[in-house]
């Protein structure tokens, strides 16, 4: 059995995302309860994940804690209309142990990149469970929209992503390409 890929585009939001949420409530998608999401990126000392769009994070968020590692990307994973669609592995900590997971990764010579703060609320709708629609508040960088479909058929996935964002109207909106990460950390080195 196949590991689900996890499809998903990214797009700059001018006005901090209240008119999206207002679209969001007419189309009927629900919100859960808005959350601040603390990552800590890092990178081998042999391989620069900025240069290979590699992701080795330790997020926090409330009690909860995890590893996340995304592969490389490549003209596989990373379509010419900037939809990534990538198979995913994470590892769910104990409460109170992430500061742990960084002091582990720092101890086999992991080096730590940047912090990046996003408060996120997502919305979910019942006639699209695999999908869900994320407005994103990046300290020190702006507002974005990230709407992702689960799905074991990658391009079947990034269809539903095109039409999910064309029924919320933000297809005028510059598409991003680079993680979190990057535009933090190009916002810090300015």
């Amino acid at each position: 059995m196949s590991r689900p890929i996890e499809v998903e585009r990214k797009r700059q939001l001018a006005d901090g995302g209240e008119a999206l949420a207002r679209t969001l409530a007419d189309l009927r998608w629900v919100p859960d309860s808005p959350v601040t999401e603390v990552d800590t990126y890092y990178s081998r000392p042999d391989v620069d994940y900025m240069e290979t769009v590699e992701c080795l994070r330790v997020r926090r968020r409330g009690d909860f804690a995890e590893i996340t590692y995304k592969p490389p990307s490549t003209a596989a994973t990373h379509s010419a209309d900037n939809v990534i669609a990538k198979a995913e592995t994470n590892v769910r900590l104990a409460p109170g142990h992430a500061d742990h997971a960084d002091r582990l990764l720092e101890c086999i010579g992991m080096r730590r990149l940047v912090r990046v703060e996003k408060h996120r609320t997502t919305y979910r709708h019942q006639l699209h469970p695999s999908a869900t629609v994320s407005i994103d508040t990046v300290a020190g960088v702006g507002a974005f929209v990230e709407t992702e479909v689960i799905g074991a058929d990658a391009d079947a996935a990034a269809q539903a992503v095109a039409e999910i964002e064309t029924r919320l109207r933000v297809g005028h909106c510059p598409v991003v390409s680079l993680p979190y990460r990057d535009l933090v950390l190009n916002c810090t080195t300015v």
